[in-house]
């Protein structure tokens, strides 16, 4: 009779199921892997949209406050927005452009504040549109404001 050792009795008894544990491992490995990888890859696009956004916002607040009157302020925000978000693959076509000017229509005169508020439509990676529902759309909103300098024609 062989001497008993309760560690191979134990590992004996187990003997039908060697390679679970890897098996189980890869499983629940891919199960939460695959959704944490989609979150972070969704969470990136919104991200750079946004980024996008309000970088248009800016650069279109700053075009404003250069520009000689109200009608090419507002053409200048208009393309300069549209530029930027085409240069960002945004939907430059859909995106919602708005000019406001702190005295209303006086956007040239010297310490108005003109505000840009630009809006698009970030989609999601791997998301189709369904029936165009935009379920696999989100909407980002960039706000940007500058002041026209007290100089500001003095050299005109």
């Amino acid at each position: 009779m062989r001497p008993s050792n309760r560690w191979t009795d134990r590992v004996r008894d187990l003997g039908d199921e060697r390679g679970a544990a890897a098996l189980e491992f890869l499983t629940a490995g891919i199960v939460l892997l695959v959704p944490l990888v989609y979150v972070v890859l969704a969470l990136a696009a919104v991200q750079a949209g946004t980024f996008a956004i309000e970088g248009a916002a800016r650069h279109a607040a700053r075009v404003a406050v250069l520009a000689a009157d109200d009608g090419a302020a507002r053409a200048a925000v208009e393309r300069t927005a549209r530029t930027v978000l085409e240069d960002a693959g945004l939907d430059a076509g859909a995106a919602s452009v708005e000019l406001s000017c702190e005295p209303e229509d006086a956007c040239a005169s010297a310490g108005a504040r003109i505000r840009v508020q630009v809006a698009a439509l970030v989609t999601l990676p791997l998301v189709p549109d369904l029936f165009g529902l935009g379920l696999g759309t989100v909407r980002v909103d960039g706000v940007a404001t500058q002041t026209v300098s007290k100089y500001a024609g003095a050299g005109r």
